[in-house]
C-alpha cells in the first residue's frame, strides 16, 4: 500500500473513492472486504444511493454480494433519483443511521444535479462527520472533487461542471489509465485545482479524517500537482 494526502473541505471518519470495476467479477472484492471492515460497531446497515444510475435493482444485487462477505451486513436501497426525493425525511433518516454509504456508478450529471447541496448531500456529510463510512465508485466517486466531466450526450471531453468539492482544490477521474491523463489534465486546468486524482478501475483511494489516505486494490494511482500538470 502507497500513502499520499488529500487535502479535504469537510469533516469525514472515512471516504473511500473508487475508480470502477465490477464487483461481480471479484474486481473490487479487496476493497469491498476493507469497506465492510471498517463499519462502525453496532451499524451494520449499508445505505445504497442509486442516484448515478437511476437502476432500483442495483442495491440489491449489491446486496446479497455483501452478504457473501459480512452475513450481518445488511443493505438498503435509499430511493433518491430526482430533485424530491433528496428532501424526503425517510430517505435523510436512512442516510444518517447508516454505517456505510455507497454511491453506486453511472453519470456525474444525475448524481450532481439530485444531490449537490441538497438536504441529501448535508445528510451525508453529517454521517461522513459522525463516523459513518463514504464509499463512491466510477462516477459517483468523481463527484467529490471540486469539478467533475459533463457526462452529457454531446459534450466534448473538455467539459465541466461543479462537483460536491468534499475534496479541497481537487479533480477526481475514474476508469484513469496512464496512457489517456488528457480528461485530468483538462479537470486540472479550472480555477483553483491544486491535485488531480486518476484512479483506474478495481482501485481506490481511502481517506481518513486528517487527509491521510491509503491506496487500495491492484492498480497504481495518478496524482498530479498544479506544477506538474
Amino acid at each position: 500500500m502507497t500513502q499520499l494526502r488529500v487535502p479535504l473541505a469537510v469533516p469525514v471518519h472515512l471516504v473511500v473513492l473508487i475508480g470502477g470495476g465490477e464487483f461481480s467479477f471479484g474486481e473490487t472484492r479487496e476493497i469491498d472486504e476493507y469497506l465492510l471492515a471498517k463499519m462502525p460497531a453496532g451499524r451494520r446497515t449499508v445505505a445504497f444511493l442509486p442516484t448515478a444510475s437511476g437502476s432500483a435493482e442495483y442495491a440489491g444485487h449489491i446486496g446479497k454480494y455483501f452478504q457473501e462477505i459480512a452475513p450481518d451486513v445488511e443493505t438498503i436501497n435509499v430511493p433518491i433519483y430526482r430533485g424530491r426525493d433528496n428532501r424526503r425525511q425517510k430517505n435523510l433518516n436512512l442516510i444518517l443511521s447508516a454505517g456505510l454509504i455507497y454511491l453506486g456508478g453511472g453519470v456525474t450529471n444525475s448524481l450532481l444535479a439530485t444531490l449537490r447541496e441538497s438536504a441529501a448531500e448535508i445528510a451525508l456529510r453529517e454521517a461522513a462527520a459522525n463516523g459513518a463510512v463514504i464509499a463512491a465508485i466510477g462516477a459517483a466517486a468523481s463527484s467529490f472533487g471540486t469539478y467533475a466531466r459533463d457526462m452529457r450526450p454531446g459534450i466534448v471531453s473538455a467539459g465541466t461542471i461543479p462537483a460536491l468539492a468534499w475534496l479541497a482544490n481537487t479533480v477526481v477521474d475514474t476508469g484513469f489509465t496512464a496512457e489517456n491523463d488528457t480528461a485530468l489534465r483538462r479537470l486540472m486546468s479550472m480555477p483553483d485545482v491544486e491535485l488531480g486524482l486518476g484512479i483506474p478501475a478495481g482501485t481506490a483511494v481511502a481517506i481518513r479524517s486528517d487527509g491521510a489516505a491509503t491506496i487500495l486494490g491492484e492498480g497504481k494511482i495518478a496524482a498530479f500537482r498544479k506544477g506538474q500538470a
